[in-house]
């Protein structure tokens, strides 16, 4: 139901008053309290009538009058704005132990989002941010907020560990519970009425049969255990436990698999996500989870790095709080490049230590430039297993010493030999490359010479040559020897126009980095095999296949 005239023109008459008197906004408050009141669907209306209240009072001279007028605007708003909440929660506290008043400059934008998230603009909110300056904080404050607006609701918390639950747990029994905060004066119905410190469950309502809130390890007790309503969150803070868990792709990945089977498994339909965590890498979990939903409006990911544009300090709190300029320079100049970028710039530092980092490559629209080119594929050969068969297709324009590459096409296949030769021939047919290059390491060599029979017999000549890699220089040097060159010579499709096997090679060439493991480098390694072979490089003895003229 609308606002009734009567009400709209009593409040209308007051905003025509003179605002200026205590009792006109004092009258102002009761009059949008009243509504909301009589019907609960005109809160926004309220709401706009409070915010306005809340601007005015700032502007008067200051009195006790309004000093709890403003309380009570802000008490009002409290059960459905988060940052009113925040600031109710804590008007019992000294100014210099509260926890978001003096950090509002800075996280009044993180506040933002979450409100996002609980208003339904969002199904996922991805928060990074330094070390100690109140990311996780602010999202243990959420839950309580939650918990309160939603008590009969299931909600979950998890972390890379039990400790890490533990604090979440006594969290936020001490912000429903402590005096200190005033969570009973904003939801006065809500109280705890069980807990299990054995289990870190809580429940605020009797009638459920799962927690309102459970805090557990991911190598917890999940299934059967835990639900997260349709009404409830997912909160996950920091999957990875540290640098060096971070350095490994098969531990990430096995991380990953563990959200997604035994975390995201406890979702129902409607439930939300919020996750936290340092960005160490690209394949993180959350980093996962921004690259599958990057073009999705619903996916937000907030990053707030240490330093600014200019080199100053995002996170200089009030009351002497955070962290200064000075700080974070020095902590910048003693760390490891990589790990300052990944802990307190929110850049993954695999990212610093990619050698085709996606944005650094040249792409083009398909269209290939006129004059004569020479045109060239060479084959990283695999026999299924895990490895992909790679062989890129390139054209080179002018000088096969420094001339532009471009690549039309791309086979990344981890078919055994019956699936990828019949893609070679298809291929080779369809290029009709001037030559071709089969690295001849583990039966590369019989391959080869296979292609060259089957292409015979469908009547195309090439000239088809194999080698052996050289043993004197490891294949990862190599890669990292040519990569300039291939960054500055190669012109790659963009993305719209690649194939499904092309997106995949560039996906896993992207990937591939000087630092850590790599679980497969063929994508790169038949690049560097092309720039060899179109430079006229040879890096072990050819054999070249005789055909008849």
């Amino acid at each position: 139901m609308a606002v009734s005239d009567k009400n709209r023109q009593i409040i209308e008459a007051i905003k025509d008053s003179d605002l200026t008197q205590y009792n006109h906004l004092r009258d102002l408050l009761d009059m949008a309290i009243l509504v909301y009141q009589e019907d609960e669907t005109d809160l926004d209306y309220c709401l706009k009538i409070t915010k306005y209240i809340k601007e005015l009072i700032p502007n008067l001279p200051p009195t006790q009058e309004l000093n709890n007028l403003y309380w009570r605007a802000i008490l009002f708003e409290a059960p459905n704005i988060f940052e009113s909440f925040l600031l109710y929660m804590e008007r019992n506290r000294k100014p210099k132990k509260r926890f978001y008043f003096p950090r509002r400059r800075t996280l009044k934008i993180v506040v933002d989002d979450l409100q996002d998230l609980e208003d339904g603009k969002l199904d996922f909110l991805g928060i990074s941010l330094p070390p100690r300056v109140g990311k996780s904080t602010v999202c243990i404050f959420f839950l309580a907020w939650i918990i309160g607006r939603h008590p009969e609701s299931h909600n979950a918390m998890s972390g890379h560990s039990g400790v890490l639950a533990d604090r979440f747990y006594n969290d936020v029994i001490k912000l429903t519970l402590n005096e200190e905060y005033t969570f009973s004066e904003i939801f006065p119905g809500v109280s705890l009425c069980g807990k299990s410190a054995e289990k870190n469950e809580l429940r605020y309502s009797e009638l459920e049969a799962f927690a309102t809130l459970t805090c557990r390890g991911i190598d917890g007790t999940w299934t059967g255990a835990v639900d997260i309503s349709s009404d409830g969150y997912l909160y996950v803070d920091d999957m990875i436990r540290d640098r060096t868990e971070s350095l490994s792709p098969t531990r990430l990945e096995n991380r990953y698999q563990d959200y997604l089977n035994v975390l995201v498994d406890r979702k129902n339909d409607g439930s939300k996500e919020l996750m936290v965590g340092t960005r160490w890498n690209v394949l993180d979990p959350l980093g996962r989870v921004e690259k599958d939903n990057k073009d999705n409006p619903r996916y937000r990911f907030r990053k707030i790095p240490a330093l600014n544009e200019n080199n100053e300090s995002n996170f200089q709190y009030d009351f002497g709080l955070g962290f200064s300029t000075r700080y974070y320079l020095d902590m910048k100049n003693r760390l490891d490049k990589n790990e300052w970028m990944a802990k307190y710039m929110q850049n993954p530092f695999v990212r610093e230590g990619l050698l085709f980092p996606e944005d650094e490559l040249n792409y083009y629209n398909g269209v290939l430039p006129d004059g004569d080119c020479i045109t060239a594929a060479a084959c990283d050969v695999a026999w299924g297993g895990g490895d992909s068969l790679s062989m890129p297709f390139g054209k080179v324009f002018g000088s096969r010493e420094d001339g532009p590459v471009y690549i039309p096409d791309w086979i990344f296949n981890k078919g055994d030999k019956y699936i990828t030769k019949p893609l070679v021939i298809a291929k080779t047919m369809q290029h009709k490359p001037n030559m071709e290059r089969f690295e001849a390491n583990n039966g590369g060599d019989e391959y080869a010479e296979d292609i060259d029979r089957l292409l015979q017999e469908q009547g195309f000549k090439t000239n088809i040559t194999w080698a052996k890699a050289s043993n004197q220089m490891g294949k990862m040097a190599k890669i990292i020897q040519y990569a300039p060159d291939i960054k500055r010579r190669f012109y790659f499709l963009k993305p719209e126009l690649q194939s499904e096997e092309y997106k995949k090679a560039m996906e896993e060439l992207c990937m591939i980095v000087q630092i850590g493991r790599n679980e497969h480098d063929d994508s790169a390694d038949g690049l560097v095999q092309l720039l060899q072979l179109i430079s006229g490089e040879s890096y072990a003895k050819c054999e070249a296949v005789k055909r008849p003229c």
